[in-house]
């Protein structure tokens, strides 16, 4: 039984996948999109909303909460400051996945992780 079993793992530890959800949250607010397995794809795009979500309010509390996620002080910037006032009276779906085909290398599902603009 799965119960109160969620999210992915990725056959990953716990700190690995914690670096590598941060490093891609990050790496999609810096350029607003990137290219990544589907499966990773799928494993952020809620906590890369949520960032968004929290960045709306624009607080002190949620700069700081924003920033137990995101350690690079200029994309946080960014994101305060850039991205979240352009989805302002967006109630959200920040984030488009576009299918591109198989890896080259081992046919692993690759897609376009964007912002909606």
């Amino acid at each position: 039984m799965r119960h109160r079993v969620a999210g992915r793992h990725l056959s990953r530890d716990t700190g690995m996948r914690r670096a590598l959800f941060r490093n891609l949250i990050s790496e999609l607010i810096r350029h607003e999109r990137i290219q990544t397995t589907e499966a990773k794809a799928r494993a952020i795009r809620g906590d890369a909303e949520k960032m968004i979500t929290l960045a709306k309010r624009g607080d002190l509390h949620a700069r700081r909460l924003v920033g137990r996620t995101i350690s690079d002080p200029e994309v946080v910037k960014k994101l305060f400051d850039e991205v979240a006032p352009r989805y302002a009276d967006r109630p959200g779906g920040y984030t488009r996945i576009v299918k591109l085909g198989p890896r080259q290398g081992d046919a692993a599902p690759q897609v376009l992780l964007e912002l909606v603009k």
